[in-house]
């Protein structure tokens, strides 16, 4: 059985289909009955749990107040901002009755048709509209300002092609809407959050990202710049992880939200909004994970270390819980999620197996002669690496021993990162660069026709244009026309 537990399919193989072996045997989720919708399982809402407290804990320490709007949007909302409603077009999930009945012949129920609504209802793709559309009875003076509001939620975008966590068809997530007095004020807002992702993502998820803007082609319906952070997956392609939007003022427009200044003067409400979703959950999977199963990094894993005993007998297990059980207090005490495993239904084998598949960080095997010895046997997920320590101190080792595994596995991702980022000059050596995956730095000209040719050509995108990076002005590899800066391609999820 414990053969079974880790029976995946290798990535060197198949790294699509060892991601979706992964996600269904290390219990994260399922296929549901609605097309493109999933499940999430026990432990992976525990991992995305996790997730959820840190970040908003982080968005609560900069000011945000989480708040609740409707799942359903009139549909003359979205037509009100013209990007916005051809961003999202074709992804809405339209409500159009309220009813169903009995079919007539028996074979069921069918839609009421004089149960039609007389206006149509989104299924929320993102929140915008809304919420703007709320602001506008919260916003009159600039003392009311600023608007710093986050949502918990689900949202439905109709997705033809999906794949557990990454892109699915209805997915959770959370998204910010801030409202602002001035121009400043709003992008210090977006880049600040921008940073929160950042900060998250490498020091919770053990992800080093590339903060940066979007091209014009890949920015956020209906924003006038947006913002982000990149990640590079072990097979090669990018992710992104995160957005924050400059919205401008094109929503307080569309839904005439204005506020009345110092000067007793009627001014337009400048704006933000800012997400990540359980996408996060498809990074964590496949920036760190291995042949064996999942590898969590310590500060996001449900369960931190595992306490597994080594018994033949009932005396034995007694001898050992009672040495067992002051290290989970103090392990606890100390801040560390600790599960004693002391069920008779699985051998310690199988569970030696389970745990590794699912990524506990620091596994502790303890017998009836280790009790003698004073010793514990210790395995560290990273690695895979076994050792001895000395049972007297073990939660404190254990404490620092998953610290050094964070960094462990987060300089691991770095450094695969920089092992897949080259930096080309001309169109042919981009074309066989880019087939060998990871991010590729390369001047570009600025311009939407530029970048769409390459798309076409490559199938790479333009990832971000970095923040930090080379900024020495070139020439474009494309058309030989001036370019500011190197800008980051790659292949994408």
């Amino acid at each position: 059985m414990a053969k079974e537990l880790k029976d995946l399919t290798k990535r060197s193989e198949n790294y699509s289909q060892w991601y979706n072996d992964l996600v269904v045997k290390a219990d994260l989720a399922e296929q549901s009955a609605v097309r493109g919708c999933m499940v999430i399982k026990p432990y992976g809402y525990a991992i995305w749990e996790k997730m959820q407290h840190e970040l908003d804990r982080m968005f609560k320490e900069t000011g945000h107040q989480n708040a609740y709007f409707p799942l359903l949007i009139p549909k003359s909302f979205l037509s009100r901002e013209a990007d916005h409603v051809e961003g999202f077009a074709k992804e809405c999930a339209v409500v159009t009755h309220y009813r169903l009945k009995n079919a007539p012949d028996g074979s069921g129920v069918v839609v009421d048709p004089a149960a039609k609504l007389e206006e149509e209802l989104i299924i929320r793709p993102t929140s915008e509209t809304i919420i703007w559309n709320t602001y506008r009875n919260w916003i009159h003076s600039y003392r009311d300002l600023p608007i710093l509001i986050n949502q918990w939620a689900n949202v439905m975008r109709w997705e033809m092609r999906t794949r557990m966590f990454l892109r699915t068809a209805e997915f959770l997530w959370q998204e910010g809407h801030t409202a602002h007095a001035t121009e400043e004020e709003a992008w210090t807002e977006a880049r600040k959050m921008l940073d929160v992702y950042a900060d998250f993502a490498e020091n919770f998820m053990a992800v080093p990202v590339i903060k940066g803007v979007k091209s014009a082609n890949e920015r956020f319906a209906g924003a006038l710049e947006t913002l982000c952070i990149e990640a590079m997956m072990q097979d090669g392609k990018a992710l992104q992880a995160g957005t924050s939007h400059f919205l401008g003022q094109n929503f307080a427009k569309a839904f005439d939200v204005t506020y009345v200044n110092k000067e007793n003067q009627p001014e337009y409400v400048w704006a933000t909004s800012w997400g990540v979703s359980t996408r996060l959950m498809g990074a964590l999977i496949m920036t760190h994970s291995d042949d064996n199963g999942l590898v969590l990094p310590p500060h996001l894993a449900p369960i931190q270390v595992v306490i597994v005993p080594i018994y033949k007998n009932d005396s034995q297990k007694e001898e050992i819980a009672a040495a067992v059980n002051p290290i989970v207090d103090r392990l606890r005490a100390l801040g560390v999620s600790v599960k004693f495993d002391d069920a008779d239904n699985k051998r310690p084998g199988f569970k030696f197996a389970d745990y590794e598949l699912k990524g506990v960080p620091v596994r502790l095997a303890i017998g009836a002669r280790d009790i003698e010895n004073g010793t514990v046997e210790v395995m560290r997920r990273d690695t895979l690496e076994k050792h001895v320590a000395p049972l007297e101190g073990i939660a404190e080792y254990c404490k620092n021993l998953l610290e050094e595994i964070q960094a462990n596995i987060f300089k691991k991702a770095l450094d695969h990162r920089e092992s897949l980022t080259r930096t080309v000059d001309s169109y042919d050596e981009f074309k066989k660069e880019i087939e060998k995956g990871g991010f590729i730095l390369a001047h570009w000209d600025g311009t939407p026709e530029t970048e769409e040719k390459i798309k076409e050509e490559t199938k790479a995108t333009i990832r971000c244009i970095p923040f930090d990076g080379d900024k020495t002005p070139g020439v474009c590899m494309v058309t030989g026309k001036p370019s500011a800066q190197r800008v980051i391609f790659a292949r994408n999820y």
